[in-house]
């Protein structure tokens, strides 16, 4: 379930296109709008951040591990043992390997959900990705988005904390309404990160070696 999750978090799923000339952003009020601007501007704002994360798939089975993210652009994140998976954005793509399978799969950054928190100049309403609601409890605010050219593939729910207002979590539904959530917490803003992180190495590569002989 953890591999599948992030898959959706990679993959903008083939199944909306269809939907796509259909689909019309939601009427959002000066309430929402005003919530909608904060989130913006509070991504914006982001350029390092370090924390751990709680994943959990919809079958409830969960998994931790170390989140990085350095706008724009990358972001990695790490699981802990024993998972076998690692997701690192290098800026390009999202990579997504699988220690067991030993494959890594390369998808197009501006095609994945995960795009939206690394995007520079993030606007949550606009040409590329869409408001669908905006909703409000107590101390929360939760702001669901989709691509506007596919919006079957899936939405991305950002979840923040009120006051202050502070991203807490993200959650990504499929086209069958399963939903994973991703919270962060332990989570430090503005450190140097080493840009290693955002780099990937596949394990099985290696540099062909010289023949020096005379």
């Amino acid at each position: 379930m953890i591999r599948i999750f992030v898959l959706l978090l990679a993959v903008a799923l083939p199944l909306g296109q269809a939907l796509a000339a259909e689909f019309k952003q939601a009427p959002l009020s000066v309430q929402d709008k005003a919530d909608v601007t904060r989130a913006e501007d509070y991504l914006n704002s982001i350029t390092t951040l370090k924390a751990r994360f709680l994943q959990v798939s919809p079958n409830g089975t969960s998994v931790e591990g170390d989140a990085y993210l350095s706008r724009p652009g990358k972001l990695r994140l790490q699981y802990d043992p024993p998972s076998p998976l690692l997701v690192v954005a290098d800026g390009s793509f999202l990579i997504v390997y699988d220690r067991q399978l030993g494959e890594p799969s390369y998808i197009p950054l501006g095609s994945t959900p995960a795009g939206v928190l690394v995007q520079p100049g993030v606007k949550l309403n606009g040409a590329e990705v869409a408001v669908t609601r905006v909703t409000r409890q107590p101390g929360m605010v939760k702001i669901s988005v989709v691509g506007v050219d596919d919006p079957a593939a899936g939405e991305i729910t950002l979840v923040f904390s009120d006051k202050p207002f502070v991203l807490r979590q993200w959650q990504v539904k499929d086209a069958q309404h399963q939903v994973t959530s991703v919270s962060l917490f332990e989570a430090q803003n503005g450190l140097s990160l080493d840009p290693k992180l955002f780099e990937f190495k596949d394990p099985k590569f290696t540099a062909p070696k010289l023949n020096l002989g005379g």
